[in-house]
């Protein structure tokens, strides 16, 4: 009997390995094709007026909250898009805001001092 385990457990090995190089090749294929329907949609958005052009945003949220901005992304949430940012400020703050992305206006600010790196020795 122990003989057979050792035998069947030998034989799922090489098809775990397969399952698992399978996923690992479809995953990215899969993320990939999420991106481009995401970037369709939000080109759909602005030229629909739905939304303002990222530049013309960033322009405006760059008056009160200045900063490098680190990430974006716009997402439709109840309803409406909304463009979720993160910038370094000046002193190393981590801000992170949501922006109505059809008229500008900055729903929700969050601040968080960055991590630093330890001291070199």
């Amino acid at each position: 009997m122990a003989l057979a385990c050792r035998t069947s457990r030998n034989r799922l090995a090489p098809l775990a390995l397969g399952m698992l190089v399978a996923w690992l090749l479809v995953v990215p294929v899969e993320a990939e094709a999420r991106d481009n329907r995401d970037h369709d949609r939000a080109r759909a958005a602005m030229q629909a007026g739905e939304v303002l052009p990222l530049g013309t945003l960033l322009e405006r949220v760059q008056r009160r909250h200045p900063g490098q901005v680190l990430e974006v992304e716009l997402e439709r949430e109840d309803g409406r898009w909304i463009y979720e940012l993160k910038l370094l400020q000046p002193g190393g703050q981590l801000l992170k805001l949501e922006v109505d992305a059809a008229n500008g206006q900055v729903l929700d600010v969050r601040r968080r001092k960055a991590e630093r790196p330890p001291a070199s020795p």
